[in-house]
């Protein structure tokens, strides 16, 4: 019998875990270890409310969970509860699929001022984590910024757009949809160092921008390079540009605007106390693509700014960890004996939920030409651990428990909602009886 640790429930932790499941059968053990009580990671935390379609996922995900010789560990921090070491003593094999929670600093001065909030945070904040359900983000001003050109950027400008009804269906938290809705922002300037060119915006979600009820898109013609220039674009980057291009031709009355200011460089934020305005220098094209300064400047009002510029992987004691990437050092996914990364915490900060598949299944495969399923190992696996935890003080969840929560959410959930999350983790223990 082979024992496994995926460190990490969310998208690359459970494809990893599908991975071992199918290369393995019976011959195999796997524990998915999360700090949370519940699962999901990323797919609960980060994909926006507003995308249902996105998180139906995880019923996937509960199949793997549902398989024999799948376990869910739940409540459990790696680092803090348990060693990396000591898991490796319990373990044939740990896999680390901890993902990149954390946001990357602008590098700005300013960006401590309140009102300046980091992604992971925002979004964080209005999908239910527990780590800033506290946030109470400056809502009462006229003007939001958000700096970045990817599909988080969307999805924060979106968020601070939609009008209550427009959650319909949504399982925006309460606490959220009640601040959203008592918002004063009228103007949301979406800045980007590079052109409409560069974008990593997606179809899909840019398209939705020009059916919101009450905020308007608006982009500068100007910014766009002749229509010829499109020809050397990817599909899927035309079709965004196309979009783009089209948001000039609406024509509607809304009382908010989404603005799109590109070749815009944040120099700092300013401000009395809190954040009041962006100082942007003006950019250009260099001849290898990136974005240079001109020398001309000005200010963006706003007393709200959500940076969304990446995130980056924290660092586990005992583990190499590459500083400049924002993950963990690695070889096609391999850290060391018997220590792998799978996911953001392998590549950095890139790519869909579905690029996790392949680079699960690729570890995984490397774990079973190291240990082919023929071979058996020795180690004490998940009894070993929970005798550990237990000897700690340390009481673990499993996907029964997380069965539980999920249903008490579904049952308090408000009329055209899937579920109301609880937002702490002493919540989800009361549900248990803890």
């Amino acid at each position: 019998m082979r024992h496994f640790a995926v460190v990490g429930s969310g998208p690359a932790g459970f494809y990893t875990a599908e991975a071992l499941a199918k290369a393995y059968g019976e011959q195999a053990r796997i524990d998915i270890l999360d700090r949370y009580p519940v699962p999901y990671g990323l797919i609960r935390f980060g994909v926006a409310p507003d995308h249902q379609s996105l998180k139906a996922v995880s019923k996937r995900y509960d199949k793997v969970a549902e398989t024999a010789g799948v376990g869910f560990v739940g409540n459990v921090c790696v680092g803090a509860d348990v060693s990396v070491d000591e898991l490796l003593d319990l373990y044939d094999a740990v896999i680390l699929a901890i993902g990149a929670p954390h946001d990357r600093k602008l590098g700005i001065p300013g960006e401590d001022l309140p009102g300046v909030i980091g992604s992971a945070e925002f979004v964080g904040w209005y999908n239910g984590h527990p780590d800033f359900a506290d946030l109470d983000p400056p809502l009462d001003g006229t003007h939001a910024a958000v700096i970045g050109n990817g599909n988080v950027a969307l999805d924060v400008a979106r968020i601070l757009s939609k009008t209550r009804e427009e959650f319909h269906g949504s399982d925006i938290v309460g606490h959220a949809l009640e601040a959203l809705e008592g918002s004063a922002i009228k103007t949301i300037t979406i800045l980007g160092r590079r052109g409409p060119h560069q974008i990593a915006m997606t179809p899909k979600e840019l398209g939705e921008l020009g059916h919101l009820e009450a905020a308007l898109p608006l982009v500068d013609l100007k910014d766009f390079p002749p229509h010829e220039a499109d020809d050397a674009l990817d599909p899927g980057q035309r079709k965004s540009v196309t979009i783009l291009r089209d948001f000039n031709d609406i024509r509607a009355n809304r009382p908010k605007s989404m603005i799109f200011d590109f070749f815009a460089k944040p120099l700092r934020i300013e401000g009395d106390g809190h954040a009041e305005r962006l100082i942007v220098e003006k950019t250009e094209l260099d001849e290898k693509g990136g974005a240079r300064g001109t020398g001309e400047t000005y200010d963006v009002p706003a007393s709200l700014i959500v940076s969304c510029i990446g995130y980056s992987t924290p660092p586990i004691a005992g583990v190499p960890y590459d500083d400049r990437g924002g993950k963990f050092l690695n070889e096609s996914g391999r850290i060391a004996e018997r220590l792998y990364a799978v996911g953001w915490a392998r590549r950095g900060p890139t790519g869909t939920i579905g690029t996790n598949r392949p680079d699960g299944y690729e570890v995984a495969e490397a774990i079973a030409a190291a240990m082919p399923a023929t071979s058996s190992g020795d180690r004490a696996g998940g009894e070993g651990l929970k005798r550990l935890l237990s000897e700690r003080g340390v009481k673990p969840t499993d996907f029964a428990d997380w069965r539980r929560i999920e249903a008490a959410e579904e049952a308090a959930a408000r009329t055209g909602s899937p579920r109301e999350k609880m937002v702490r983790v002493e919540h989800w223990l009361r549900t248990l009886g803890w």
